[in-house]
């Protein structure tokens, strides 16, 4: 939850349904962040 918070610390719509879009959208930039930061594996010989 800390670093769902980080990008705003409050909501900025006042709507509901725009709130939850406002959260979800926050969510996937940091699973964007995660994803890059995620070392590849890969199986050597």
């Amino acid at each position: 939850m800390h670093c769902v918070k980080l990008p705003g610390q409050r909501l900025m719509a006042r709507d509901f349904d725009r709130q939850v879009a406002e959260l979800q959208v926050r969510v996937a930039v940091l699973n964007g962040y995660t994803s890059l930061g995620i070392a590849v594996t890969e199986a050597v010989g």
